[in-house]
């Protein structure tokens, strides 16, 4: 076995962890705010089957203002580019100032593991895979 291949069994080893306190975060009533469709898809297909938010289908100041009066916790998962950088700075100014801090440890976490190798959440569901598939021939 190669560094290589240690560094990967150990990058889908935290992965996993991440999607099964993903997982745990929204079974418990978080909100999970994703950017588009294919993120939800992705999501799901990982086995996340709680509330998740499209923060592309409105402005952010009226997303933010409804989010506010859920009363749920709020994680922030958008993407790794500029665009999804741009849309978390503004959905996390806009939270503080109802007084909400969104969970965004779980997006820096996972953007580290994935950094350039994908940039997008609707990606994620296929690296995994393509992880699982390369280390041990399943999915």
């Amino acid at each position: 076995m190669n560094i290589r291949t240690l560094e990967d069994i150990e990058r889908l080893e935290k992965l996993e962890e991440l999607i099964l306190e993903l997982k745990a975060l929204s079974d418990s009533g978080a909100i999970i705010i994703v950017e588009g469709r294919r993120d939800v898809e992705s999501l799901r297909s990982l086995g996340i089957r709680g509330e998740i938010k499209l923060s592309s289908q409105q402005p952010l100041l009226d997303f933010t203002e409804q989010l506010s009066v859920c009363g749920k916790d709020i994680v922030l998962l958008t993407d790794w580019d500029r665009k999804g950088g741009t849309a978390a700075r503004k959905i996390i100014e806009y939270l503080h100032a109802y007084g909400i801090v969104p969970d965004t440890d779980i997006r820096a976490r996972l953007g580290f593991l994935v950094k350039k190798r994908i940039k997008d959440i609707e990606s994620l569901n296929r690296y995994i895979g393509k992880l699982r598939y390369d280390l041990y021939g399943t999915e």
